[in-house]
C-alpha cells in the first residue's frame, strides 16, 4: 500500500526529524510511505476570524494539489477516535476493499480549512487535546507503525 502524509509547515527540531526518520525507515518494510510538506501560510499574531479562514484556504489550495485520487484521511479534533487495533482494522479494510493509496492530512498551526475537510473521505482524531502539527506527524507515524504490526501478528509493546 502506498500512504502519503501531506502536512502543512517544515519540520525545523532535531528531534522530531530523527523521530521521522526512524519511523519512516521502520515503514519501509510494510508500506511505500512519501510524506510531503507544503509551505505554511504566514499569520498575524491578532487575526480576524475571517483572517484565520484565508491562511486555512490558501494552506488548503497547496495542500488539494497533491491528494490526487487517493483515499483521503484528515487529522481533525471532531473526527473519528480509534484505539489502536480499530486503526489497524481501519487501514486493513481499505487494504481489502481495494484502496491502494491512502493520504493522511495534517494542518498547519490553525488546522484545516473547510475545503480539505470537505474533501476528505473520512475524519479521525487522536485526541480531544491539540498537539502542534510537528508532533502530530510523529504520532501518525507511529500510529501507522503499530497498525501494521498489529496486521502482521508482530509484537509490538502496550
Amino acid at each position: 500500500m502506498k500512504i502519503t502524509i501531506a502536512c502543512v509547515g517544515k519540520i525545523k527540531e532535531k528531534y522530531f526529524i530523527d523521530a521521522i526518520k526512524e519511523y519512516s525507515k521502520r515503514l519501509s518494510r510494510y508500506v511505500n510511505l512519501n510524506i510531503v510538506e507544503v509551505a505554511d501560510e504566514k499569520a498575524p499574531e491578532n487575526m480576524s476570524e475571517a483572517q484565520m479562514i484565508q491562511v486555512k484556504d490558501t494552506e488548503a489550495e497547496r495542500l488539494l494539489k497533491i491528494l490526487g485520487e487517493s483515499y483521503v484521511v484528515a487529522l481533525a479534533i471532531d473526527g473519528k477516535k480509534l484505539d489502536s487495533e480499530k486503526f489497524s482494522s481501519f487501514i486493513s479494510d481499505k487494504m481489502v476493499r481495494g484502496v491502494s493509496h491512502l493520504t493522511f492530512v495534517i494542518g498547519g498551526s490553525l488546522g484545516l480549512s473547510e475545503k480539505i475537510l470537505k474533501k476528505a473521505d473520512f475524519k479521525i482524531s487522536f485526541s480531544d487535546m491539540t498537539f502542534p502539527h510537528q508532533l502530530m506527524r510523529v504520532i501518525l507515524l507511529e500510529q501507522i507503525y503499530r497498525a501494521n504490526r498489529i496486521m502482521k501478528n508482530e509484537p509490538y509493546h502496550k
